[in-house]
């Protein structure tokens, strides 16, 4: 690219993936703060305990028939494994000096957030 004036040519700035992660690491984080606690409340104590009458099993599986419910469904499966991961990455790497095993790291845990997210995505086409 050609400055303006007859300049000499200069680099465009060097082009990162970071940037995606750090999104898909925030919108795991919101997720993970706003949507699982009111589902592991439901599920795990209103349900359970009687506060709340429970959905019976068929309007349960006519909510997960549902091709928005399951992609609702897996963003909340994807987002959340990606923000452990990431905060997993950096607890190994900062918080426990193994920043020599970056590549490692990384492979591991983003590999197991993938490895999860295909896991669920099984499930969830399963649950037909």
């Amino acid at each position: 690219m050609a400055l303006i004036g007859g300049g000499a040519e200069r680099m465009g700035p060097k082009r990162s993936a970071e940037p995606f992660v750090w999104l898909l690491f925030s919108g795991g984080g919101m997720v993970a703060a706003l949507v699982l606690p009111v589902l592991v409340f439901l599920f795990g104590v209103a349900f359970p305990a009687g506060w709340i009458s429970p959905p019976d099993h068929a309007d349960l599986l006519a909510l997960l028939r549902n091709p928005l419910t399951r992609l609702g469904l897996l963003g909340v499966c994807v987002l959340s494994l990606v923000h452990g991961a990431h905060r997993f990455r950096f607890t190994l790497q900062d918080g426990l000096q193994l920043r020599r095993y970056e590549t490692v790291i990384a492979s591991a845990c983003y590999g197991g957030a993938l490895a999860g997210t295909a896991w669920a995505a099984y499930l969830l086409l399963a649950a037909l």
